[in-house]
This record gives C-alpha cells, structure tokens and sequence, in this order.
C-alpha cells in the first residue's frame, strides 16, 4: 500500500505541474503582458517591432573581445578583425559573440533578467545569440556554462542570470549545459565599480574548475561583458585545467568609454 500511495503522489504532482504549464502557456496567449522596452502589448519579452529594431547592428566587432571596430577595416585583413588591445595583449578566451552594445534600451533587458526575476529574457537572448552564433563561422562548443556567482551572491538574488541564458542556448544548439562546471571561490564586489586593473587583481583566484574540461571547446555565458576582466580569469583557470578553446555568449557588450 505504501509503494502504491507513494506512486499515486508522484503521478498526482506530475500531473498537477503540467496542468500549471498548461496554464500558464494559455495565459500568455489569453492575457499578453507589456514589451519591455516599449510598453506595448506583447505576448513575448520583447515585441516584434522591437524584436526586428535593436538586434540587426550593422557594426563590425572585434572577434576576440567583441569591442566595436571601425567600419572602414578591410575584412580581408586577418588583424584588422582583432581590436589594437587583443592583438597586444591577447586575452586567455579565444573568442566573443555579442548581440549589441550595452545601451538604452536594451540595458533595460538585462536589469529586468539580473534584478527583477524577468527570466523569459533569457529565452529571448538565447534564441538571438543562436541566430548570431549560426551567422558566424565560429565551431560549435563542447559544452555551455554560464559564469558562476558566489554562494553568498546566488543565496542574495536566488538565480544565476548567465544561467537563464546559457540552458536555453544549450538546448537550440544542441549541446550539453552543465552549470556546475566551474565555481566561485570568493565573493567579489560587482565589477561594474571597479578599474581594469583592480578587477584583475580582484579575479585573481575567484574561480575553481569541477569538472574534466580536458581537451573541450568550453562556451562561458554571461549577460553583460564590461572590462572582460571577469570572462579572462574564467577561461585562464580553463585553459590552465586543460580545456582546449574558449568562446563567450554575451547579450550585450559595454563599449569601450
């Protein structure tokens, strides 16, 4: 009896969980919410006039980095695809695919994902960064995961936003996600506050690797790169544990002042 009792809870709370799924899915086509970054009626994050508008950036970037470039470089021109810096100094990652630069209106998309629990916005820059990645002529990835928060900072905001963005992706490309690839050690304040070298200094040991990444093509999620410090430090403890190449996702990319 007890088996039977146990397996007629589990059959009841499965059905239960796809009812609420059914629910929800009917809602969104019964009750549209608002466009994030016009207010219209929508029955996505972003509505389609929006959705055609800001993601079609006519603008070359860097392809390590992802730094806006000039228009006038020669494609042809292997180091005319790299910016001065990388090229100096280049940085441990191999490559960086951004969909836009991190400015109104879009910077509203990631603060609803980072601060306001909007989660869908990780659907919409997971199917964008798809598109982007399929345009690209860049080899597909082993294995996607997003940057770790700290245990301190993940307890604080409840989710990893990276991670909002690097499941989806997983799944439209086909590869595996694996969230638990590599770990925060120590809690940093937000990099956003901080000069180059300082967040460099303060990345130093942040980040701990888990898992056999021996001879991988690793994808490393993130909604916004700034310095780039942040990514660098991850794929150094990458590369030094033994993955083979490095790629980043990011939604947006901050320009460089």
């Amino acid at each position: 009896m007890d088996v039977t009792a146990s397996f007629a809870r589990v059959a009841g709370t499965r059905f239960f969980v796809r009812a609420r799924r059914t629910l929800a899915r009917l809602c969104d086509v019964a009750l549209p919410g608002q466009c994030a970054l016009c207010g219209n009626l929508s029955q996505s994050v972003v509505c389609r006039g929006c959705d055609e508008s800001y993601w079609n950036e006519p603008r070359s970037r860097c392809r390590t980095c992802a730094l806006p470039m000039p228009a006038f470089r020669r494609e042809d021109d292997a180091s005319a695809r790299h910016c001065a810096a990388c090229l100096d100094e280049p940085p441990w990652f191999n490559a960086t695919l951004a969909l836009a630069d991190y400015r109104a209106p879009l910077d509203t998309l990631a603060l609803d994902l980072k601060f306001r629990a909007r989660l869908g916005t990780g659907n919409a820059f997971a199917r964008h960064l798809q598109s982007r990645f399929e345009d690209s002529d860049l080899p597909m990835p082993d294995v996607i995961a997003p940057v770790p928060l700290s245990r301190k900072r993940l307890i604080s905001r409840g989710y990893n936003q990276a991670w909002a963005i690097a499941r989806p992706l997983a799944k439209r490309l086909g590869v595996k996600s694996d969230p638990m690839l590599a770990r925060r050690t120590i809690h940093t304040a937000p990099q956003s506050k901080l000069d180059l070298d300082t967040r460099r200094r303060n990345l130093g040991n942040a980040f701990e690797v888990q898992k056999d990444v021996r001879g991988l093509h690793i994808g490393i999620i993130d909604d916004v790169m700034t310095s780039g410090a942040t990514l660098d430090a991850l794929a150094r403890t990458l590369k030094q544990s033994g993955a083979r190449r490095v790629t980043n996702f990011v939604a947006l990319r901050t320009p460089k002042d």
